[in-house]
């Protein structure tokens, strides 16, 4: 067997060494961590999300965020009393509160007395409560995005690691974040059953959710900005929920070694690059990683519908018309295996159309829809919408305009 190359590894512990000359010299400074708060009382397991039981859990969660504040005041931290203080307002919905350690929190944006479709946010590192307003604000536009019957979670859960730190390299946070992780998603599963489920994890997040993975009951997680996800693959993830994996195109995370070192006390480096093919996780088609953008994940994958993006099939179609010069006739051998009906979905997945855009044009249910794209991706041995339009291009199924 070809020995493998050692540069990324080398490459990854050069940079976990310089990493650790920056954050050594300042890690005297005060940390957000040391801010005195005092123990949450103890709350019973939410079993329930009537209005009333989600009130009661409310009104106790803020309880406990004034008695913070009242701590902060007195230590003098004048910034996390006000931050806490805004948080106690009458209008914010706390399902966990601890003012310890930094913070942890599980806010909820959203009726979740009545939610169809629950995505829970999962940040990255530098995220506190000193910080805390960044992932409000995140969670706030998605759930805008979403409206309706949604419901967005932001679950601090974890002590993040600082962008500037050892600790960012290594998935021993995300380790130890990773039960707590699994322990609020079943409850909070438990309390809508029926309510589809989509993790969104952020930067190192996504490493959270990766090792959170094998123990979560969820339809699909969705990397954004990830620098890994402490797998080699998305198999090695070892969940049943479907992966994606984006990255907005001024990502700084792009240019980053994506490997893993192993040495006699850590591991180094968080694993593969999530957005590379040999991942094995399904494309987000992302520019920015904007609310809007990741509200169109949510719907999408919520609705079973795979993410090929109208930019997407533009970009495709103008591929083929580059390169194909004069496009191939069919190869009856593979597309004959397809029935009329289902040759005609497949070329309207090529065009772009989502499920209930192509239930609209064939006058059919939307669930007849989703069991034809079963099928075709099941005959033609594909594994998305995205490649069987390339399929629908490459055997000449469907034309670019103008041939």
């Amino acid at each position: 067997m070809a020995s493998r190359p050692r540069g990324r590894p080398r490459r990854a512990l050069l940079a976990a060494l310089v990493i650790a000359s920056v954050a050594v010299p300042v890690s005297g400074a005060a940390r957000p961590s040391a801010v005195p708060a005092p123990a949450p009382a103890a709350l019973a397991p939410l079993r329930d999300a009537t209005p009333a039981d989600l009130a009661e859990r409310y009104a106790a969660n803020r309880d406990g965020i004034r008695d913070a504040e009242r701590a902060a005041a007195d230590h003098g931290d004048w910034k996390r009393a006000a931050v806490l203080r805004a948080m106690a307002g009458p209008e914010r919905r706390f399902l966990s509160f601890d003012g310890r350690d930094g913070g942890r929190t599980a806010e909820v944006f959203g009726d979740l007395s009545r939610a169809g479709r629950m995505a829970v946010l999962v940040p990255g590192s530098d995220t506190g409560l000193d910080r805390y307003g960044r992932l409000r604000a995140g969670a706030a536009a998605l759930q805008r995005e979403l409206g309706g019957r949604s419901a967005v979670v932001a679950w601090l859960g974890y002590r993040t690691p600082g962008t500037v730190s050892p600790q960012v390299l290594t998935p021993g946070r995300a380790d130890a974040a990773a039960p707590a992780l699994r322990r609020f998603v079943a409850q909070l599963r438990a309390t809508r059953p029926a309510a589809r489920t989509s993790l969104l994890c952020h930067s190192y997040g996504a490493v959270v959710c990766g090792r959170a993975a094998p123990g979560l009951d969820v339809a699909h997680i969705v990397l954004y900005g990830s620098p890994g996800a402490g797998a080699d693959n998305a198999t090695g993830m070892r969940t049943r929920a479907t992966v994606w994996a984006g990255r907005g195109a001024g990502d700084w995370l792009a240019p980053v070694p994506h490997a893993r070192l192993r040495l006699p006390c850590t591991t180094v480096g968080l694993g593969a690059d999530p957005v590379s093919p040999e991942f094995g996780a399904r494309a987000f088609p992302a520019k920015d990683a904007s609310a809007a953008e990741l509200a169109q994940a949510v719907r999408v994958v919520a609705a079973g519908d795979a993410l090929l993006a109208p930019n997407v099939t533009k970009r495709l179609i103008t591929e083929f018309s580059r390169l194909s010069g004069t496009p191939r006739a069919p190869l009856k051998d593979r597309v004959g295996d397809l029935t009329e009906r289902g040759t005609e979905v497949l070329s309207l997945i090529a065009q772009g159309l989502s499920n209930a855009e192509i239930a609209g044009r064939l006058v059919v249910a939307e669930q007849t829809v989703k069991t034809h794209v079963s099928r075709i991706l099941l005959k033609l041995g594909l594994r998305d919408r995205t490649q069987a339009a390339v399929f629908a291009y490459e055997t000449g199924l469907v034309r670019p305009a103008g041939y």
